[in-house]
């Protein structure tokens, strides 16, 4: 079996790979890694379900994905805005509605260091979009899921060291708020979201993983302000710099959507399920917060990820 890294891209973890007769879903299709991801899918012949907020934005950034669409791909698009349940609900009951099962379902979306703000159902926004969201999303379609093969992704991000949730206090009511703070315990709750899906689902062969893209420049830092990013590279240099030999690189757009389509097409489903991933391999656990590299060991704990889930049930009023 070829061996991918941090330099791998997505044609190259898909090389030879033909996705004919498949069905993938993927959250934020109107740029970036969504994008990508889209694309590098339907050229190799899946049939994508792209889901975006702005249907009109999404449609211009796809022509690529539609252009290069090969060996039977093809794209649709449907609305989702992860900000609202209301959105979620909506795209939720219109795929059920639909019938037609997914391979593998890639929860690409989400929003980083953004002003402190609430969704429209009052959760602190970035917890409520990158994890809220797609938890009501996926546990609702979680039965188009393929028994036997099928597949959900969950980006996660470096990020996820900077936080654990809290899950006494996760809209910041009583908690001072931090841009990154609260974009870190989202990354871990994708984490953690994972974990426990996949505890649930694997007794009918469907399996879940988290993963971590790497350092990208794209669309997601739009919410930054000068401030917050100069105290991210400060971050990323002390960090460079405990890290010895390797040095903190930005990847392309198509090397950080890698990790992606390995984890949800490639690599070896027990090797993967209920586990975090960075550069096209399982992350070692790492608690050192000087070293880069790895996965805290809170965010991979089952009992933690199995009081997120209730946790989440609780805010969201739905059980699953």
């Amino acid at each position: 079996m070829t061996t991918f890294g941090a330099e791998s891209t997505t044609d190259e973890v898909l090389t030879g790979v033909n996705l004919s007769g498949k069905r993938i879903l993927v959250t934020g299709a109107s740029a970036g890694l969504g994008v990508e991801t889209a694309r590098a899918l339907a050229a190799h012949g899946a049939q994508v379900v792209g889901a975006a907020r702005d249907l009109g934005k999404a449609q211009k950034a796809t022509a690529v994905v539609r252009e290069q669409a090969a060996h039977g791909g093809g794209l649709e698009l449907v609305e989702l805005d992860l900000a609202s349940l209301d959105s979620v609900r909506n795209c939720a009951d219109s795929l059920i509605a639909d019938g037609r099962p997914f391979d593998a379902i890639i929860c690409n979306a989400g929003v980083m260091a953004t002003p402190k703000g609430q969704t429209a159902d009052g959760f602190e926004t970035q917890f409520g979009t990158n994890h809220l969201g797609h938890f009501v999303l996926v546990n609702r379609i979680a039965s188009l899921l393929k028994s036997g093969g099928g597949r959900l992704v969950n980006l996660s991000s470096l990020g996820h060291r900077f936080s654990d949730v809290d899950l006494e206090d996760p809209n910041f009511e009583h908690t001072s708020y931090t841009e990154f703070g609260a974009y870190g315990r989202s990354k871990t709750a994708n984490i953690l979201f994972a974990v426990e899906f996949d505890r649930r689902h694997k007794g009918r062969g469907v399996r879940a993983a988290a993963v971590h893209p790497g350092g990208i420049q794209t669309e997601l830092g739009r919410y930054m302000t000068p401030e917050v990013r100069a105290a991210m590279m400060a971050n990323v240099a002390a960090a460079q710099a405990n890290a010895g030999p390797s040095p903190f690189r930005y990847k392309s757009i198509p090397q950080g959507a890698a990790t992606t389509v390995w984890a949800a097409i490639v690599a070896d489903a027990e090797v993967v399920g209920g586990r975090y991933c960075e550069d096209c391999h399982v992350a070692h656990l790492e608690d050192n917060p000087d070293l880069r590299g790895g996965v805290r060991s809170y965010a991979v704990d089952p009992e933690h990820a199995k009081a997120l889930w209730a946790k989440s049930e609780a805010m969201v009023g739905e059980r699953f």
